[in-house]
């Protein structure tokens, strides 16, 4: 079966961004952010293609440069504030179909998660083929564990998750609660199509990560924190 997957990786990479101005193409020590999710995806075994989804000229510029199919452009009014990945996903989908190219699977792999492998990406894949699934999502166990947190509510407030005795110690926590940390994302076009999301509860394979391989940009601070972790790794590797 995996040799017969047509599967086809989605970079989505608009060109505007208010946590960190032109965020997609920010340099992260010796390259742009974008770069490192390219690089990835190119060593994988599994993917028959690397297709971008951005509307900005310099993005498709770049991503062509390192040997990506730009013939598709997002439109402008797919790349607003408010546009959904999903929504913009579909256009894709759509335009390939049109082109006698629709994929029996996508994934979603978002420059925002530069610390994501292709070890995970291949990983993810296999998982996904291997399961009766049509969709699958990576997540990540949650740093706070939802027997410590609370929501407030008319002047009072509830633990979101009631455990079973009092636990004092992290240790002591169950491992069964994870975040999705949106750096892969796997679906057919039919569940798009009927779900117009990339997940649904019951309906998708969890993908565990390593937490941070996890790590998100969204602004300086987490840039920072990326750059860090990069420099722990080569330093690992030497």
């Amino acid at each position: 079966m995996v040799e017969q997957a047509d599967i086809l990786a989605l970079i989505p990479a608009r060109g505007g961004s208010k946590g960190l101005v032109g965020k997609n193409l920010y340099p992260i020590l010796d390259k742009p952010l974008l770069q490192y999710t390219i690089d990835e995806a190119q060593k994988s075994d599994y993917l028959n293609g690397l297709m971008m989804s951005s509307e900005d000229a310099e993005i498709n510029g770049y991503a062509k440069s390192l040997g990506l199919d730009v013939d598709y452009v997002r439109p402008l009014s797919l790349a607003e504030d408010h546009t959904t990945t999903a929504e913009a996903v579909l256009h894709a989908l759509d335009w390939l179909e049109e082109q006698n190219r629709l994929p029996d699977a996508v994934v979603l792999l978002q420059p925002t998660s530069p610390l994501r492998t292709v070890e995970e990406i291949d990983a993810a894949i296999l998982q996904f083929l291997e399961s009766d699934k049509d969709s699958l999502i990576s997540v990540q166990p949650m740093k706070e564990h939802p027997y410590k947190c609370v929501q407030a509510h008319d002047g009072g407030w509830e633990y979101l998750a009631q455990p079973e005795r009092y636990v004092s110690r992290r240790q002591d926590y169950t491992n069964d609660y994870y975040v999705i940390n949106g750096a892969i994302y796997i679906v057919t076009p039919q569940f798009l199509r009927t779900y117009r999301e990339f997940t649904g509860e019951g309906l998708s394979e969890l993908f565990v990560m390593d937490p941070i391989s996890g790590v998100d940009i969204d602004d300086l601070a987490d840039v920072f924190q990326v750059e860090a972790l990069l420099k722990m790794r080569q330093t690992q590797l030497k």
